[in-house]
């Protein structure tokens, strides 16, 4: 063995001699297995220019060009380096062209070498779409032999990053390629096919349908998936045939209410957090169980009560790097399991306990949980601090944790900070839970509120990023309602009159909403509400007639028409609208509209504008204009509503009229 990192004399390789350049190459071949060093030699000696050149040269014979390719993928096989100057030196594009040789050998050697460079993850992905003959070439010699299945699920497994890259490989047959792979009774060919067909069909609805509906045999690919499931299969088979049906499903390939997925898919993914797994399948397991329910109330409800998996994964959050002596690890020594099985019961329990108040009281009971979350949030990994966030997020929606658990471990105090510092992945998360933290019934919104929240929201309201500033709006929102005067004009002064007309314009329906929901707590409170009226009027009230002109949803100008109540109710207030005809107009509009929704808080705008309470002239005089108007005729003829809310509203109305 060469002890320095030398290869030797090299002249075969330089010499025109076909012979001398096979047998120097058979050696080196031989030197660099298993031998990162000799690895380094092949690279520092300058032989990969000259082994890319045998490759490319036609006149060299296709047993030295295939030699050639055996060392490339040797030296694939080493460290991330070794890769990197494959890449540098411009392996790829010759490794691309040889796939198209009439040899098979010299083929599998490339495709070999192209397997190995790409699960590193560090050659561009595009390369291999950047022709689309390379596409359709690799799906039509994918069948040849089981190097090629291996090495071509592999490739594709690795370099499809995104929809436009799962659509392409859909378009090339690609999915009628793969269905007969699940078949094969060699292992290292499944493997990758089941990861293969897991990323073609991640979050794309079309693909996955595809897929869904694929057969082989007859044999739709659900049903070749579900043998590859069962019991009798390696732990490492059952995982990736669990995740390939979980994306199936959250792309809508499948329905959740398929006993494949409540009944196989799920139990298989509990199967593999349980402590005689490999702490590989302990963390992929939960984060898939973590993705499959996420969404649906119903799978969340059935996870919670299988196998005990809330304490299964509490177990996770008391691992440690000492453990690792005694653990099943195979894989990555340099990894935090830690804090990467951490993460991964986190997600989970954000799941779990998405939407039901009992399932969120069993997970909070976890011995130490909040103590876990706290110290995740504070940790330097972005991923366990989004994770532990979104643990947080999901148990924020429990109004008795919002007033227990949360109180006494002053959770908003880290919150904070990480609005402040955290990357954008855990400011909208955070920020999303800060929102909760503010609802009237938290006790923390005061102590919030004293540390600088409505500075720090309105900043996040002002951000280009659509979640920041939605979270921004909803937050300030919900400081407002039932807030002090001062309050609600920091958060007017803080945020500016233009900010707030500008996200009254916003195109996203969702941020409108919100912002529609800020200005009505703003507006609420007669003394609030004219002295807001009394700087802003005439800027509401345009932003108000905007809206009730748009093309917009019915929620958002029943809403619109809220504010205008609000304004109605106040005292001075009420005169920018009974000045205003056109906005009369347009109440009246709304009140003979077809959507009671409508019509129901356009009386009520009208019910306030004539109310008597102290039986003065300026109401008289409200009435009587609006009866000129025709308001009373109109509150007549809709008594014959058959809504009973609306009937309410009108004859409400009606008697105020003297």
């Amino acid at each position: 063995m060469e002890v320095d990192g030398s290869l030797g004399p090299l002249d075969g390789f330089f010499t025109g001699n076909p012979e001398h350049s096979l047998e120097t190459c058979r050696n080196v071949k031989n030197m660099v297995i298993g031998n990162n060093r000799q690895k380094s030699a092949v690279i520092n000696d300058g032989l990969l220019p000259r082994l890319l050149q045998l490759m490319i040269d036609e006149s060299v014979s296709f047993e030295l060009r295939t030699e050639s390719a055996v060392i490339l993928g040797s030296v694939a096989k080493g460290t991330d380096q070794h890769i990197q100057s494959l890449i540098d030196a411009g392996c790829v594009h010759v490794l691309l062209k040889g796939i198209f040789s009439v040899h098979l050998k010299y083929v599998e050697a490339c495709l070999r070498c192209l397997r190995s460079i790409y699960l590193s993850n560090k050659a561009p992905a595009d390369l291999v779409y950047q022709d689309l003959a390379i596409i359709s070439h690799l799906v039509n010699i994918l069948s040849k032999t089981a190097t090629t299945q291996e090495c071509i699920t592999s490739i594709f497994s690795s370099c499809c990053k995104t929809q436009a890259h799962q659509n392409v490989l859909y378009s090339n047959g690609m999915v009628a390629a793969l269905a007969p792979l699940l078949n094969s009774n060699v292992y290292k060919v499944q493997m990758p096919t089941m990861k293969c067909l897991a990323v073609i069909c991640y979050k794309n609805e079309s693909v996955s349908h595809a897929v869904a509906s694929a057969t082989f045999n007859g044999e739709p690919i659900p049903s070749l998936l579900l043998r590859l499931i069962a019991r009798n299969r390696t732990s490492e088979m059952q995982m990736a045939a669990a995740k390939c049906l979980t994306y199936l499903y959250r792309a809508g390939g499948l329905s959740a209410k398929n006993p494949i997925i409540p009944l196989k898919t799920m139990p298989t993914l509990v199967r593999m957090c349980k402590k005689d797994r490999t702490l590989e399948e302990n963390i992929d397991g939960a984060e898939t169980l973590a993705y499959l329910v996420e969404v649906d109330p119903e799978l969340q409800k059935i996870a919670s009560i299988t196998d005990h998996v809330i304490s299964t994964l509490a177990v996770y959050l008391k691992y440690t790097d000492v453990q690792q002596i005694t653990s099943k690890i195979n894989g990555k020594k340099d990894m935090d399991w830690g804090l990467e099985m951490k993460q991964a019961a986190f997600k989970a329990f954000a799941s779990i306990g998405a939407n039901d108040e009992d399932i969120r009281k069993k997970i909070i009971e976890t011995e130490n949980l909040m103590d876990h979350i706290l110290m995740a949030m504070t940790s330097d990994n972005a991923k366990v601090q989004g994770a532990a966030t979104r643990c947080l997020h999901s148990l924020s929606r429990s109004v008795q944790q919002l007033r227990t658990t949360f109180k006494d471990h002053s959770i908003w105090k880290p919150l904070m900070k990480l609005i402040e510092i955290g990357c954008d992945e855990v400011l909208a998360i955070a920020s999303s839970t800060l929102c909760n933290l503010l609802l009237e019934f938290s006790p923390s919104k005061e102590d919030i509120l004293e540390s600088g929240a409505i500075n720090m929201l309105c900043k996040l309201a002002s951000k280009e990023d659509p979640a920041l500033k939605l979270n921004g709006v909803w937050g300030l929102m919900n400081m407002a309602f039932q807030s002090e005067e001062k309050v609600k004009s920091e958060i007017v002064e803080t945020l500016g009159s233009e900010q707030l007309f500008v996200l009254l314009s916003d195109e996203d329906p969702t941020i409108l909403m919100k912002t529609l929901g800020l200005l009505r707590n703003l507006l609420s409170n007669k003394p609030h509400i004219d002295s807001i009226m009394n700087v802003y009027g005439t800027q509401v009230m345009q932003a108000v007639v905007f809206i009730l002109e748009g093309d917009h949803s019915v929620d958002i100008k029943e809403q619109t028409l809220c504010i205008l109540a609000n304004i109605a109710d106040g005292d001075r207030a009420k005169d920018f609208i009974m000045e205003n005809e056109d906005v009369l107009k347009k109440l009246m509009s709304y009140m003979n509209h077809s959507n009671p929704q409508l019509q129901i808080a356009a009386t009520y705008t009208i019910s306030n504008l004539v109310w008597n309470e102290h039986d003065d002239a300026k109401c008289y005089h409200r009435q009587e204009k609006l009866r000129e108007l025709g308001v009373q005729r109109l509150l007549q003829k809709l008594l014959d509503t058959p809504d009973q809310t609306l009937f309410e509203k009108v004859k409400t109305a009606l008697q105020q009229f003297s």
